[in-house]
């Protein structure tokens, strides 16, 4: 009761108020009833308000099939373009029997990395999860890659074997050649009868059932703390790094999305499954655990989307009547400014989790006007942590938060001058820290990365700026690499941003800061406007003088652009606009 009632600012002076020893032990017995919890050291640090739960010791694979005796008649996947399907049945075989070639045929040893480089397909969750069945450590790969940058991963991975799709074998190939490694390719087709190359090897004949022994699979010893999935983040500097993550990671946040206070999705039961159309790609995390291999677990029905396109994502929206749908900002933003949308094809949809970067009240409020009768969740999270760590909880109706740390985590923030990491209190900015059993085990082959990134206590610094409430809500404001300094002065470009899109005739924008001898940086604009918009630089620079401090001003300037830059997260790619001033 006493810590509901003390006022938030007596928090944030702690040291003028804790004078007496007697008011001191007080007041640590009232904060250790809350979820925020405060040390010796003066660090505050919000652990989560949700109960503790237990993770299995076992491997991803042996967690995603568990249950499947409930569900292995039902349809497992469908391909959103094509109609074709999978049940769960035959997804398992097909899985173990690519584990059995991969050990035979292929000649591989336990904790091989083999890179997987396709879009949403039936074939991705097969080369996953077949890959992890056979002891193999699994690193996704953009399949809009480059050459060169397929093949920088595929050094820098160790990568044994690559997973493509038989249209990009010019690029898959030149990628092998550049790396200079003895890497097999394996192709898949949209068709039996595709052709690949001559020296191509053909997915179809790896997964197929008839004439072998399933059971002859080589048992491979797997500890739950060792490496399984290699994604590659920038992380909060630098150039892509692998993220080793541990089958313990990833349990743990895909059973943290199956229980009640954090998932969205039920289990299969009887005639029960939830309806989970597939849009954000499986080789990136958010897509990999949060929509795929969680949901798998739960006996889900998967409608895979190869890339973002409005008209196909509506129609598979309208055919198959997903009911959960996990987006990204671009998206519904987008489709808050798309005139062909109608309520018929959100009217099934309960539920829409939202990440990978902030959402403004703003744009979420008339994205719910579109879908009345959605119930709206934001969650953060992060490569490195595999990826969820805070989540608004379903009761809440708090859209500028991205909620409490789920289960077994806990946050803060910090100075990012202090060089102690003491967490900050309420309502002070700073960036955000994290720690808990989904936290990577660090950077592959980059010692000096990881310590840059996981304190010597298992601290996560994010990169991302924000700060937190009395209530131990957590809001994010910006990234730390892209504040701009004006005078000294902390401008967050994802605020701008959202000022931006409001105007009327605008349907996207960027913000960075440029380079000015006078103030250090100045912000700058890209816009995206309205086709037949008469809209020019002044009416935007005049539209947000009206919304912000003076130092938040667009004195950069404004540029119109066709589109801006973007991740296939959905994460604007500012460094892409930096690259014109520097």
């Amino acid at each position: 009761m006493f810590i509901k009632k003390f006022n938030p600012l007596v928090l944030r002076d702690f040291n003028f108020y804790c004078k007496s020893r007697q008011f001191s032990k007080v007041f640590s017995r009232a904060l250790s009833t809350s979820h925020i919890k405060f040390n010796s050291k003066q660090d505050f640090v919000v652990k989560s308000p949700l109960k503790s739960l237990v993770y299995p010791d076992c491997s991803i694979d042996q967690y995603v099939w568990a249950d499947i005796d409930k569900w292995s008649n039902k349809i497992a996947i469908v391909d959103g373009i094509t109609d074709r399907s999978i049940t769960y049945s035959e997804l398992r075989d097909q899985c173990r029997a690519l584990a059995v070639r991969l050990q035979t045929s292929l000649n591989l040893q336990p904790n091989d990395t083999i890179a997987l480089c396709i879009p949403n397909s039936i074939e991705f969750p097969i080369v996953a999860l077949g890959g992890c069945e056979a002891g193999m450590i699994i690193t996704t790969i953009n399949p809009v890659y480059t050459s060169d940058e397929i093949s920088r991963q595929l050094i820098d991975s160790g990568a044994k074997i690559l997973f493509g799709e038989a249209s990009m074998s010019n690029v898959l190939k030149e990628a092998v050649q550049k790396s200079k490694m003895a890497i097999k390719v394996i192709y898949t087709t949209s068709s039996p009868g595709d052709a690949i190359p001559a020296d191509g090897i053909r997915f179809d004949e790896l997964i197929n059932t008839q004439s072998l022994d399933l059971t002859s699979l080589k048992e491979v010893v797997r500890d739950c703390n060792s490496v399984t999935f290699l994604p590659y983040s920038s992380g909060t500097t630098g150039l892509n790094k692998g993220v080793m993550l541990s089958h313990k990671n990833i349990i743990s946040n895909s059973i943290a999305m199956r229980n009640k206070e954090v998932g969205v999705t039920h289990d299969s039961i009887g005639d029960y499954q939830d309806v989970v159309p597939c849009v954000l790609p499986f080789f990136h995390i958010y897509g990999l655990v949060v929509t795929l291999l969680s949901k798998l677990a739960q006996g889900c029905k998967i409608i895979t989307l190869p890339k973002f396109h409005p008209d196909t994502f509506l129609n598979a929206m309208e055919k198959y009547q997903g009911n959960v749908l996990h987006l990204v900002p671009p998206i519904i933003i987008f489709f808050n400014s798309y005139d062909k949308i109608r309520q018929e094809h959100t009217k099934s949809v309960e539920y829409v989790l939202c990440g990978a970067a902030p959402l403004g009240p703003g744009d979420m409020e008339k994205f719910l006007k579109i879908a009345p009768r959605t119930q709206y969740i934001q969650a953060y999270g992060l490569t490195e942590a595999s990826p969820v760590t805070h989540a608004m909880s379903k009761t809440s109706r708090n859209y500028a938060s991205v909620g409490n740390p789920i289960y077994d985590t806990e946050s803060k923030i910090v100075d990012i001058e202090d060089s102690e990491f003491r967490g900050l209190g309420p309502n002070k900015t700073g960036e955000i820290l994290v720690r808990g059993p989904q936290v990577m085990l660090g950077y592959l082959n980059n010692e000096k990365a990881t310590k840059e990134t996981l304190t010597a206590d298992g601290w996560l610094r994010t990169g991302d700026i924000g700060h937190h409430d009395e209530n131990g809500d957590f809001y994010i404001t910006d990234r730390l690499k892209e504040l701009i300094k004006v005078k000294g002065f902390q401008v967050a470009p994802a605020e701008l941003e959202e000022i931006l899109r409001m105007h009327p005739e605008i349907t996207d924008a960027a913000v960075i800061g440029i380079p000015n001898a006078a103030t250090g940086e100045l912000p700058r604009a890209f816009v995206v406007a309205r086709k037949d918009s008469s809209v020019n630089e002044k009416n935007v620079q005049d539209f947000v003088a009206q919304k912000v401090s003076e130092f938040k001003r667009l004195a950069g300037g404004v540029e119109f652009v066709d589109s801006i830059p973007k991740n296939a997260t959905g994460k604007i790619l500012r460094r892409e606009l930096k690259k014109r001033y520097v």
